[in-house]
């Protein structure tokens, strides 16, 4: 199973590089020209077994409002994101470089989204909040999950969002196989449009 996800991994991620990269080299450029700073932000994030990552994101904050601890949940017209950061983080195209993250072998495609170390909901990290929060690491974290694609991303701002999430990762890892991977990463794009909780 773990050969089969690997090499799933893989060929997919390399097609995504090479089909989307007109979109990531124009996504690169815009975010140079409206604000001064990095392209890529890299974010410490839980990967397998709570070993912690550094995540690759194109940077969609100002550079010196840039939250790397996850200090502070992104809110809905939250003056640290930027103009091009807004539409990025509204079509998840800012979490693109995480392809490479794949190709690593620190994500899958499709698993439990990584979060990162300092996240938190009412001042509770949540591993707090939620009990056997940290059964969703027994996996590598995806790039897209069955979490999100079922409504369950963006801002996280009460308890039971955080629980909803981890419902759905276990869910997910109890029921894995290929072709669940493979129904997950099709309707992701789709699930993308709704975009209510993305700020």
């Amino acid at each position: 199973d773990s050969v089969m996800k690997r090499g799933f991994d893989i060929v997919f991620s390399i097609f995504g590089m090479v089909v989307l990269s007109p979109l990531m080299l124009a996504t690169a450029i815009a975010i140079k020209l409206d604000s001064k700073g990095p392209v890529i932000f890299r974010q410490k994030r839980f990967g397998f077994n709570n070993e912690v990552i550094d995540v690759l994101k194109f940077r969609s904050m100002y550079t010196d409002m840039a939250d790397a601890a996850a200090k502070k949940v992104v809110t809905k017209n939250d003056p640290r994101v930027t103009k091009v950061g807004r539409f990025i983080r509204k079509s998840s195209i800012d979490e693109l470089p995480q392809l490479v993250n794949v190709l690593r072998g620190e994500l899958s495609l499709v698993g439990p989204r990584p979060h990162a170390v300092n996240a938190h909901t009412e001042n509770k990290l949540w591993d707090e909040v939620v009990d056997g929060y940290f059964g969703r690491h027994k996996v590598k974290p995806g790039v897209t999950g069955w979490a999100q694609v079922n409504g369950w991303r963006g801002e996280v701002d009460n308890p039971e969002k955080i629980q909803k999430r981890v419902e759905h990762d276990l869910y997910y890892i109890e029921n894995w196989s290929v072709l669940f991977d493979l129904y997950i990463c099709i309707i992701t794009p789709i699930k993308l449009l709704n975009t209510e909780n993305a700020y």
